[in-house]
């Protein structure tokens, strides 16, 4: 079955599952995000699958983000083997950088998500200075208690021995043998 025309039968409810998984305004931020950092206009008349369907914009990405990640890209090419090559090298760069959530290369809700982690991964690479993707990852914030600071915990504000026995809401339940 080819990628063209419409969808019948179980292969309509697949896609229909599968674009119900897509969140556009995601997708738009993804567009944003690799656009601030290649510095190039995407063409989004083309729709966000089209647009990153044959990796180059992915290994454009990449090779921004870390230097040399994809040693070779092939930009001009509309053969699927060589799709599949700029697919594959935009993988394997972004397992080596740190990221391993793209599973499934058909499910383009796994690529945004994909792109999402990939933008969380970066805010932990210091030789990183371009712009965010996703929300801001946490940091560690270890707190140091004081001997007297423990103790003073243990006998303020707590219920010592409190339970909920005696406790009834509602009409009690009668057991007749």
């Amino acid at each position: 079955m080819s990628n063209q025309g419409l969808a019948y039968g179980l292969s309509a409810q697949i896609k229909k599952k599968l674009d119900g998984k897509r969140d556009p305004g995601q997708e738009a931020e993804v567009l944003d995000w690799i656009e601030a950092i290649i510095g190039e206009k995407l063409e989004r008349d083309k729709g966000y699958e089209n647009i990153l369907q044959n990796g180059i914009v992915l290994c454009k990405l990449m090779n921004k983000i870390k230097p040399g990640s994809v040693k070779k890209i092939n930009e001009a090419n509309s053969m699927p083997f060589k799709i599949m090559e700029n697919i594959n090298a935009f993988q394997n760069a972004i397992k080596a950088y740190g990221t391993v959530d793209l599973y499934e290369k058909k499910d383009i809700s796994q690529v945004t998500q994909c792109l999402f982690a990939l933008g969380r991964t970066c805010q932990v690479h210091p030789e990183f200075t371009g712009p965010v993707l996703g929300p801001k990852l946490s940091e560690e914030n270890k707190r140091e208690f004081s001997e007297e600071q423990m103790n003073a915990s243990k006998s303020a504000g707590f219920n010592k021995g409190a339970s909920q026995a005696g406790m009834n809401f509602g009409k009690g339940r009668m057991i007749v043998d």
